[in-house]
């Protein structure tokens, strides 16, 4: 049966303008985006199927050009769309965070840790930059490394921060592993780098590390 021929509250489109996007399936909204089915698929079917075809959303919207493009019904043409959107949402959600207190809204700085470093397959260690009245600067990636660690230069860190002016820092790094727990090695470097920036009146007021969907604050531990 075609969706136009569904119940009216059970049709996506139309759920979600009534309910919300939350109330709907991982299913139902990648419908929403795919707008038409295949021969013998409805859009909801097709879209059930490729979630079970890639094992799940986030490997769908995580796949390359490539794999994306030999799932059913879908081509270049919906992979540039899916990637416009990807970005859309990113840059939205970065210009919602420099207008907020981070200190403030900390599940909005878990997730947006979470959005800028859960996926790399290796170690990238960053800071968000603060100012005065805990506002964000900005977010930058500082240093790169490999599967299980990082070298980080806390004189770098100083120099980055003076530059911008900022007059509190929160650092983050991701786990590949996909475990969010502080090691020995975080620890230590995290408090290298609180004696480097005390020596120019900056506050160190978190290190968050990313895993695979969760983020430990090394300050909710009493780590810092």
């Amino acid at each position: 049966m075609a969706i136009k021929d569904w119940p009216e509250g059970e049709r996506p489109r139309e759920k979600l303008l009534s309910l919300g996007p939350q109330a709907l399936s991982d299913a139902e909204l990648l419908a929403i985006f795919l707008r038409t089915g295949v021969t013998g698929y409805s859009a909801v079917d097709l879209a059930r199927q490729l979630l079970q075809d890639f094992g799940g959303l986030r490997q769908l919207l995580d796949a390359s050009q490539n794999e994306f493009c030999q799932g059913k019904g879908l081509g270049d043409a919906k992979y540039a769309q899916l990637q416009a959107v990807i970005e859309m949402a990113r840059r939205h959600f970065d210009q919602k965070m420099q207008s907020r207190d981070a200190l403030n809204n900390p599940n909005d700085t878990k997730a947006y840790l979470l959005q800028h470093l859960r996926d790399y397959p290796s170690e990238v260690f960053g800071a968000l930059l603060l100012d005065s009245q805990n506002r964000v600067i900005r977010y930058d990636h500082l240093f790169f490394g490999g599967l299980n660690s990082t070298a980080v230069y806390p004189r770098e860190v100083v120099k980055h921060t003076l530059k911008h002016n900022a007059a509190s820092i929160i650092f983050a790094h991701n786990h590949p592993s996909g475990v969010a727990e502080p090691s020995q090695a975080d620890i230590q470097i995290t408090q290298r780098l609180q004696q480097a920036l005390n020596t120019i009146d900056v506050r160190v007021l978190d290190h968050m590390v990313v895993g695979d969907g969760h983020v430990t604050s090394m300050a909710e531990r009493g780590l810092l």
